[in-house]
């Protein structure tokens, strides 16, 4: 199995956040790191949906809420953020401890260093830089349990004699897996929704078509580089499958009003008012005239 990284902060823990948080295991929110606010997460069509503004600096914030380790694999659009790879199940993660909390800022290049994200129009995202355009627009994390220490060895089959020994043994393991696979935790359900959609086991919503958005899409930036550093752990997956797929889908603010993401804002500012003073009085002399 592939080594994961281990979160690890040397400023300390980050602060949480109340509301629109995804997940079951773990709680996911995008975060706007230039102004430190949480974006506002939209359930429309049995998605997650959060508005990004080009040029802006934002982080994925993990907290897990397990009194046990978690492994997040994490990809943006369609790329692991720490091994630049077409994004897969199999692959490197970060490790949170029980109610630990990380913020993944950027593409990891090294355990030093990673390179921010920002958002920024599709065809200047790395991803499209790198020649995959198709997946842009996604963020995922892929959460996985930790195989408990007196577990790690699967229970052996009862010792058969005879000639039929090792046919029956390899029956009794198949067995064993397929139970294994039944009792296995089901990823966690999005919040109901009269017309939700179905996904499949890879996070992907099918049968819902979505108006074309007007303007360009946002994909995520390889930015510039900033020190952030990790530390290496060993990780045993308790099953291949995700416990938990958490998918949260971004664009610009007037492409998901126009595929009726977002219900459009009203104009909430000043209103010139015909009388704007509440003094009672006659009306007074003018300035001498020059």
């Amino acid at each position: 199995m592939k080594p994961t990284i281990a979160a690890c902060l040397l400023l300390g823990s980050v602060t949480a956040f109340p509301t629109y948080a995804a997940g079951r295991l773990a709680e996911v929110q995008v975060v706007d790191r230039d102004s430190g606010q949480q974006l506002e997460a939209y359930y429309r069509h049995g998605e997650y949906w959060v508005a990004g503004a080009p040029g802006a600096h934002y982080a994925i914030y993990i907290r897990n809420q397990m009194g046990e380790r978690l492994l997040a694999v994490t990809s943006v659009d369609g790329v692991n953020v720490i091994t630049g790879q077409n994004a897969g199940w199999d692959q490197a993660g970060y490790v949170l401890d029980p109610w630990e909390s990380y913020q993944v800022s950027g593409w990891r290049k090294s355990d030093y260093q990673i390179a921010a994200f920002a958002f920024t129009a599709a065809p200047a995202s790395y991803a499209a830089r790198t020649g995959r355009p198709d997946n842009v627009g996604v963020i995922g994390i892929a959460l996985f349990r930790e195989q408990p220490v007196n577990a790690l060895l699967p229970p052996q089959p009862p010792q058969i004699a005879g000639p039929e020994a090792a046919q029956r043994s390899a029956e009794l393991a198949q067995r064993a897996q397929r139970q294994a696979e039944q009792a296995a935790p089901a990823a966690a359900s999005p919040p109901s929704e009269s017309r939700a959609a179905s996904s499949d086991l890879s996070g992907n919503i099918v049968n819902m078509p979505l108006p074309r958005p007007p303007g360009p899409a946002l994909g995520t930036a390889h930015g510039e580089r900033e020190y952030s550093y990790v530390a290496h752990t060993h990780f045993v997956r308790r099953q291949w499958q995700p416990d938990e797929i958490i998918r949260i889908r971004y664009d610009s603010l007037d492409n998901l009003i126009a595929m009726g993401i977002v219900r459009p804002h009203r104009y909430a500012g000043p209103r010139p008012s015909p009388f704007p003073s509440t003094e009672s009085a006659y009306v007074p002399d003018p300035p001498p005239y020059q």
